[in-house]
């Protein structure tokens, strides 16, 4: 099973040396997030996400389905994760390692079981008919923070989202196509964002927004989840060596801040994509004046 190529040892001891200093090598403040990019594409539901060189595409589809007879007022809501050889040279196709099944958990965990989508507005008909919404996540570039750079590109894709709209008579279904009526919005109940903390010198040096080389140096990572009312939806720790109250107490309170950050920036790029879509503003579609 192939591996990431491990740092060697004089640029293991050269990036702990110079964390000890107070500098990392690309610059940054222990708590500065790399530059951040989101682009929609021409298709509702698309969200690419650039953190650095490390790149993540989320797409979202709808379909309607026969209705979960364990939860029969609900939709289904699935998220898939692929982390392909385009990405890394460590990472097999068909293959499971560890790095997506913790990734899939962590999405699962912050996404779907803390209900920010609300799948009771997907139930159609209850017990019978209901939209299935999946939302497949493609690592196209990984260099460091794998986690954060899906969330944001999976959040921003749900809120760009449009699923068809629908008439029922009786038990008939009727869903109609974009063309015929405006498709409709999700119901999103909160935005949680993912925030990765890795540490250092048993807990003494913490950066956020690590990169490749610093996550193959640290001593372990906490990933924290909240939104921007400070909810903390899950919070997970991986590596041996020990956090104590108040390093996790300074993690959350750096994680608030950047997720007040990103819900803000994320909202910024969904209202420049609308405008981009209604060019003109409806009046002027609406216009009988034409250019002759």
């Amino acid at each position: 099973m192939p591996r990431e190529v491990e740092p060697s040892t004089n640029a293991r001891a050269f990036l702990l040396q110079a964390l000890r200093e107070g500098l990392r090598l690309d610059r940054r403040d222990f708590d500065a997030f790399r530059a951040i990019s989101l682009t929609f594409g021409d298709e509702y539901g698309v969200a690419d996400v650039s953190l650095g060189k490390t790149r993540v595409l989320a797409k979202i589809f709808a379909e309607v389905v026969k209705s979960s007879e364990d939860r029969k007022f609900d939709g289904i809501f699935t998220i898939s994760t692929e982390l392909s050889p385009l990405a890394s040279p460590a990472f097999e196709v068909g293959r499971q390692d560890q790095t997506e099944m913790l990734l899939s958990r962590i999405l699962e965990k912050t996404i779907r079981r803390s209900g920010a989508l609300d799948t009771e507005s997907l139930c159609i008909i209850a017990g019978q008919k209901c939209f299935h919404i999946r939302a497949d996540i493609h690592v196209l570039d990984h260099d460091g923070n794998l986690v954060d750079a899906s969330c944001i590109a999976l959040v921003a894709a749900l809120l760009h989202f449009r699923r068809p709209d629908f008439e029922v008579h009786g038990e008939e279904v009727r869903v109609f196509d974009s063309r015929i009526r405006e498709p409709v919005r999700l119901s999103m109940q909160h935005q949680p964002f993912c925030v990765s903390v890795g540490y250092y010198e048993g807990g003494t040096i913490m950066l956020l927004d690590s990169t490749l080389l610093e996550e193959q140096c640290r001593e372990g990572e906490v990933v924290v989840s909240m939104n921007r009312f400070g909810e903390v939806c899950q919070m997970a720790k991986y590596g041996g060596a020990p956090v104590d109250g108040s390093g996790i107490i300074n993690c959350t309170t750096k994680a608030l801040e950047k997720v007040k950050m990103l819900d803000l920036f994320v909202k910024k790029k969904l209202e420049e994509d609308e405008k981009r879509r209604d060019a003109g503003g409806l009046m002027v579609e609406l216009s009988a004046e034409n250019d002759r």
